[in-house]
């Protein structure tokens, strides 16, 4: 994405209200947001071209039979670009983001359930990898913060704005949803389609959609809505946090004792430095994204909001580099530098 272009509150306020419903008719947006119609559609076309804003369909992989694991990949430093080009490349990875100091890696990757082989033929190529060092892979538990958008891009519509908006779409979800399309218990390849379109761009024309999937414009429209009142299926604005005074990234992993987990993450999930927080396996239990303005506004939330809370043992923090995939799928295939491997 880049950084070249400035954010007006218009701007804001339109991405605030993709956040809450990512396929609402631009007319209903603008009705909400009081402006011109047009003028609204020549603000999202041109941050969408920009590749500054881009809404992404994602499915819950706790509903959908799946799981989301955060990889730590440690390599030497001349594998560090071959492999995030070609984990980049992958439709199972997202977030994928180098860390600052050039040899380590993390991502989050997407796998069966442990009834299945729960990722496990992936993980061991990936520990085979020439230049892998070493790998640890933390299973997502629970996410507790950032569902639904980072508060600090969530804060431009007053309540009533929000409110309204979430009335039309929930409305119309439950006036178009098919009872017979139970979620993804009917699970299908056309499915598999629709997801990895609506990944590329939520947005798409439903046209489209029913090319792509084989299905009449009808039974896509109930099949959007019947997978987004169960749940399975969300939508999310990709946009980068620089755009919104918060250039600087950093990854925590937290030793939380496990009195202390429903304590912490509910601060957590409050804390508007947090794009995303989840309770995971292994010896940090708790996972955490946040944004900052500064090294400086890190430091200050490290000492002083995450330092007041009880129960919270060694804690680690890496800076992102930056950000080789974020949510959904590529726009464009990975450029693939010369010496990099599939994985």
């Amino acid at each position: 994405m880049t950084r070249s272009v400035t954010l007006d509150a218009l701007d804001r306020r339109l991405i605030h209200a993709l956040q809450l419903d990512g396929r609402a008719p631009l007319s209903r947006i603008a009705a909400v947001l009081g402006a011109p119609e047009r003028t609204v559609a020549r603000r999202y076309h041109r941050l969408r071209s920009a590749f500054v804003v881009r809404v992404v369909g994602l499915v819950d992989g706790t509903r959908a039979g799946l799981l989301d694991w955060f990889v730590r990949i440690d390599c030497v430093p001349d594998a560090v670009d071959a492999l995030t080009s070609a984990l980049a490349a992958r439709d199972d990875t997202s977030w994928i983001a180098p860390l600052a100091g050039g040899s380590r890696l993390v991502c989050m990757v997407r796998t069966p359930a442990v009834a299945a082989d729960g990722g496990r033929a992936l993980f061991d190529h990936l520990a085979r990898t020439p230049g892998v060092r070493d790998l640890e892979a933390n299973c997502v538990l629970r996410p507790v913060a950032g569902v639904g958008g980072w508060a600090g891009r969530t804060s431009a519509l007053e309540a009533a704005e929000q409110a309204l908006l979430r009335s039309w779409a929930v409305t119309e979800e439950v006036d178009d949803a098919d009872p017979d399309m139970d979620g993804a218990a009917e699970w299908s390849e056309a499915d598999a389609r629709l997801i990895g379109e609506l990944a590329r761009d939520g947005r798409a024309e439903v046209r489209d959609l029913a090319a792509v999937t084989g299905w009449s414009a009808s039974t896509v429209r109930r099949r959007i809505a019947r997978l987004r009142v169960t749940g399975v299926l969300h939508f999310e604005v990709d946009v980068d946090p620089a755009l919104f005074g918060s250039p600087v990234e950093a990854l925590l992993w937290l030793e939380v004792a496990p009195g202390a987990l429903r304590t912490v993450t509910g601060t957590l999930s409050r804390h508007p430095q947090v794009a995303f927080a989840a309770v995971t396996t292994g010896s940090a239990s708790v996972f955490a994204m946040v944004q900052c303005r500064d090294t400086g506004a890190l430091y200050d939330y490290l000492a002083h909001e995450l330092g007041a809370l009880p129960g919270i043992g060694r804690t680690e923090t890496a800076l992102v580099q930056r950000r080789a995939k974020r949510a959904g799928a590529l726009l464009t295939p990975a450029s693939r530098p010369r010496n990099a491997r599939r994985v």
